[in-house]
């Protein structure tokens, strides 16, 4: 499973990229405007940036909601780097636009996903990657991860080649959910990552083999 980092914090990716583990970077307006990024040119710039840090798979979200504008918006972000991956809305024109990019060989994510309807239309019209938002489906009490697991279903029994990247990923159990239901990519705050590490009885037991080295050593 690829770990992508959802953020644009520049330290936080770095941080990130130095573990040894991480396969890309997702963004949004909302995680821009976190830091401090507006206007577009500051943002083309912003993702050059990023682009600079990692090997692959940063994720450029479109603002348009409109099919010309989406095409000339996607293109122009596409054009920043290889790295970059257009993020489309799960919109009908959204589709239009990912099935654009599929012809002309540009890689896309769909995001703001929540059905398995909407799972089947985007791997059709050619995307990249699928995001279905978990968290947010969690919020209004249904079960994100089952939609996953629904997802990967369907996947595998059509040969679909779109990967499912589990997006709105909060926690660490959240991660290690989203590989048991066979999530291709899962992205989350650096936090979720290193939850990732945590366990008492590691403590517990490098806390012991350090005390038993020492006394060994006296």
């Amino acid at each position: 499973m690829k770990f992508f980092i959802d953020t644009a914090n520049l330290s936080q990716i770095r941080e990130a990229q130095d573990l040894g583990v991480l396969d890309g970077v997702t963004t949004n307006p909302s995680l821009m405007a976190k830091e401090g990024i507006t206007g577009h040119q500051n943002v083309l710039n912003h993702y050059k940036a990023i682009c600079e840090i990692v090997d692959d798979n940063v994720s450029a979200e479109v603002i348009a909601t409109e099919y010309d504008e989406m095409i000339k918006e996607g293109e122009a972000l596409a054009a920043i780097d290889s790295k970059i991956v257009v993020k489309i809305p799960m919109i009908k024109d959204g589709i239009k636009a990912i099935k654009y990019f599929s012809n002309k060989g540009i890689r896309t994510n769909c995001t703001l996903v929540f059905s398995a309807g909407q799972a089947i239309l985007a791997a059709k019209a050619g995307a990249t990657y699928l995001s279905p938002f978990i968290g947010r489906i969690d919020d209004m009490n249904w079960d994100g991860v089952e939609l996953i697991h629904q997802i990967s279903t369907i996947y595998a029994i059509q040969n679909f080649d779109t990967q499912i990247l589990a997006a709105s990923v909060r926690n660490s159990l959240q991660i290690v959910k989203c590989a048991e239901a066979g999530a291709d990519v899962v992205t989350c705050p650096l936090s979720a990552i290193l939850g990732l590490l945590k366990h008492p009885l590691t403590d517990l037991g490098l806390a012991q083999f350090l005390a038993d080295h020492k006394k060994a050593n006296s």
